[in-house]
């Protein structure tokens, strides 16, 4: 029986968005062998509850809009983009439930953005560098990374067997101060962007990458086995009772 991870409805307006880019996440969990609870953004509180109760993970998605910057001490530059209260709210439900019960996490593009600002980081409201972080969906390796030796997506890049990492880019914003206890593990090496953090924890996988590996899982072994390793962590999960029974 594949392990259950709840994932939320991208945005809670662009429907053309959602149907576009919720399909690929779908897709990568199931390859995986995971399968993906979807949680609507109108749910009330208690149901969004109801849900993760029954799930072992929880993948938080991109999204088209931004994170407000008040939540991180910031007010907002002409350039940041429209936010999405719905979205927000949900995401900190499933971030609540999934620290309270140390449940994996994998966070994508906007997904890290938002874990990032509830851990009390913050975010560059947009970026301005020689890379361009927004090629479009076409390109699939947009530019390369520079991963942080012993974390845990340099262990994925090393078993993959591809010899570098180059990743896709679709962002305006990035993380600026990382939050409580997540370690910077890779960066763009070309202008320093950071594009991703992991928990500084080794019992609770968390791992938040600025690029969109669902989207490129046909083609790369890199991005099949971060999915395949948040699978693994979630088949692996236990309720923190459940553990202190077995010490």
């Amino acid at each position: 029986m594949p392990v259950r991870v709840a994932i939320p409805v991208p945005t809670s307006e662009d429907i053309e968005y959602n149907e576009r880019a919720l399909p690929q996440y779908l897709a990568a969990l199931q390859a995986a062998g995971a399968e993906a609870v979807v949680v609507p953004l109108d749910a009330p509180q208690a149901q969004v509850a109801r849900m993760l109760a029954g799930v072992q993970g929880v993948v938080l998605p991109g999204s088209r809009f931004d994170v407000d910057p008040e939540k991180y001490g910031e007010t907002a530059i002409p350039e940041c983009g429209p936010v999405d209260p719905p979205r927000t709210a949900v995401d900190e439900l499933m971030l609540q439930d999934a620290f309270n019960l140390k449940k994996p996490i994998l966070a994508i593009c906007a997904g890290t953005q938002a874990l990032n600002v509830w851990r009390n980081g913050s975010l560059v409201q947009d970026l301005q560098t020689s890379v361009n972080h927004m090629p479009g969906r076409e390109v699939s390796q947009a530019h390369p990374l520079r991963l942080a030796e012993g974390s845990r997506l340099a262990e994925l890049l090393n078993s993959s067997g591809e010899p570098e990492a180059r990743v896709n880019s679709s962002h305006h914003q990035a993380i600026k101060v990382p939050g409580d206890q997540l370690r910077v593990t890779a960066v763009s090496p070309l202008d320093g962007v950071i594009e991703a953090v992991e928990l500084d924890a080794p019992g609770h996988f968390v791992v938040a990458v600025q690029w969109h590996p669902e989207r490129t899982c046909a083609e790369s072994a890199f991005s099949r086995a971060i999915f395949a390793a948040f699978q693994q962590a979630v088949a692996q999960w236990q309720p923190p009772h459940a553990e202190a029974a077995h010490e």
